[in-house]
């Protein structure tokens, strides 16, 4: 294993990048129930072993390259640039895909925080918007960043573990959410999600969809919802 492999080490930047994404995250979560607080767990140990290898120490290559034979004539930092054999230009290609999802995620996860915000203060059922498309686009969107950051921008074997046990817990979590509103909405709510899919939209709602998540307003109708 190289001793100077490049993008590590830095603990400094990854101990700063840790504080401030799982700011980030609880200040816009804020879990309250111990199922919400075993999600954002999972969460933080996502965070913390994506960027503690991402610039730190790259345990995962590490472990590729000592248990499995791999070459290490190409060994990077990055996963998919290591097993590809494509360097630089591959780490590029995962980052620019990746961060590409973390902002699309990004976005959709705090403008459906904004919707179900104003709906609770007004105490109403919220449809409209992103919530025409799913059920639950603040879930969509921490999937959506995740993915792009811990799978397709720089997977670690911890990320790559984490991230469907993220993904079940939050479905769980969903169920319960959704158990109450049919409580508090009753058949508005049971129609609602008779109507609308629970993550991911329909096929050719889905450009919508994203569009919806960089306005306040809906975008053009060109098509039945």
């Amino acid at each position: 294993m190289p001793d100077n492999i490049a993008h590590s080490g830095m603990w400094a930047l990854a101990l700063i990048v840790i504080v401030l994404v799982s700011w980030a995250f609880y200040r816009y979560f804020a879990p309250q129930s111990w199922r919400e607080w075993a999600g954002a767990g999972l969460v933080q140990a996502f965070i913390i072993a994506l960027y503690a290898e991402m610039y730190g120490f790259p345990l995962t290559i590490y472990l590729l390259a000592r248990f499995t034979g791999l070459d290490r004539e190409y060994v990077s930092a990055n996963l998919w640039s290591t097993l590809l054999g494509v360097g630089e230009t591959g780490m590029l290609v995962s980052m620019i895909a990746g961060y590409t999802l973390l902002f699309v995620g990004v976005g959709i996860f705090f403008h459906g925080w904004r919707q179900v915000y104003r709906a609770r203060h007004e105490h109403r059922l919220v449809t409209d918007g992103l919530y025409r498309f799913v059920r639950h686009p603040q879930y969509t969107g921490l999937f959506l960043a995740l993915f792009g950051e811990g799978i397709v921008h720089w997977p670690t074997l911890f990320s790559v573990a984490l991230f469907p046990m993220i993904v079940f817990a939050y479905y769980r979590l969903a169920r319960i959410e959704e158990r109450r509103l049919l409580d508090e909405f009753g058949d508005a709510y049971r129609d609602y999600r008779r109507r609308v899919p629970m993550f991911v939209p329909r096929r050719g709602q889905r450009r919508r969809f994203i569009a919806a998540s960089s306005t306040d307003s809906d975008p053009p109708q060109d098509g039945p919802v």
